[in-house]
């Protein structure tokens, strides 16, 4: 608490304390710039953890309720095994519904890959059934040996191996988010502290100044440590809300689930980017803490 009262305490002003730090100058750009910057970057960051972890989630929801039958027969036997393994789908307990598509939705699916030219009729192309499962979905195993018996050429395919990627790449994107947004504030803390100790070189002769005529070193390191504080938060402030402008003007999310279109976000998300000044405040607080004591200790 003691922390947190002093980190507000410094936005309140000292105007004999900001003298000791130049208003202008490389220092303030650089902290400036680089406290925009590293807020900027933030929110592209979350926006595009969140956004691929969202669409990811969506793919793999989609798919678990959901299974595919393809049957791959001569075609005097695809008929007759169409309906062996319709009358199985209907008889198994744990599926809600089973369904022959027809050929103009096959043609559908194929059209991304080949064209909408394609010659159907003169391809052999397999016989596919949708299958919707209900809450508690069926035996696989049991269906699998069932569909083997009745129907030589039928595969059950259950997407288990279209949700596992999907759901570990879900998994690692957000991990991958996390860790961009850690090196991006290890880089903020990083470049600040150049600054302020760019900044207590500078003024090396003020400082002495300042001892001679009994100022105490905690008295100067919390004009620096203010300073550059305020000038992080301001900074932080700018880029975050570049940042958000940004994502704002993207295009909506497509129907067809594009993947840059969904890039933002979503309800209460755009509350996240709001979190970024503060702990720009908090990294920079410390940044300038760090550097003007160690930086002070050197100049004794």
């Amino acid at each position: 608490m003691g922390n947190l009262g002093g980190l507000a305490g410094l936005f309140a002003g000292d105007k004999q304390a900001d003298r000791i730090v130049p208003p202008t100058g490389f220092t303030a750009r650089l902290t400036g710039f680089t406290a925009a910057a590293m807020a900027f970057l933030t929110v592209f960051a979350l926006a595009l953890s969140l956004a691929t972890g969202r669409l990811a989630d969506r793919w793999s929801a989609e798919l678990a309720k959901t299974s595919t039958v393809r049957i791959s027969a001569p075609d005097a036997q695809l008929v007759a095994q169409s309906n062996a393994v319709m009358k199985i789908l209907e008889t198994t307990p744990g599926i809600a519904s089973a369904r022959l598509m027809t050929e103009a939705e096959q043609r559908a699916l194929l059209e991304p890959w080949f064209g909408s030219d394609l010659p159907l009729e003169n391809l052999p192309i397999p016989s596919l059934i949708e299958v919707v499962e209900q809450e508690v979905g069926p035996d696989m195993d049991g269906l699998r040996l069932r569909l083997t018996a009745e129907a030589p050429g039928a595969v059950l395919d259950d997407h288990t191996r279209w949700r596992r990627p999907l759901a570990a790449a879900a998994a690692r994107l957000r991990l991958l988010g996390l860790f961009s947004m850690v090196l991006i504030l290890g880089a903020t803390a990083a470049m600040i502290t150049l600054a302020a100790q760019a900044a207590l070189a500078a003024n090396r002769q003020v400082i002495h100044v300042l001892r001679l005529i009994g100022a105490r070193d905690s008295y100067i390191a919390k004009a620096f440590v203010r300073r550059f504080t305020v000038r992080a938060t301001l900074g932080a402030c700018v880029g975050m809300l570049i940042g958000m402008v940004g994502i704002f003007a993207l295009p909506a999310a497509a129907e067809e689930g594009a993947f840059l279109t969904g890039l933002g976000f979503r309800g209460w998300h755009w509350l996240i980017p709001l979190v970024i000044p503060p702990i720009a405040a908090f990294v920079a607080f410390w940044s300038t803490r760090f550097a003007a004591t160690r930086s002070l200790e050197r100049m004794t």
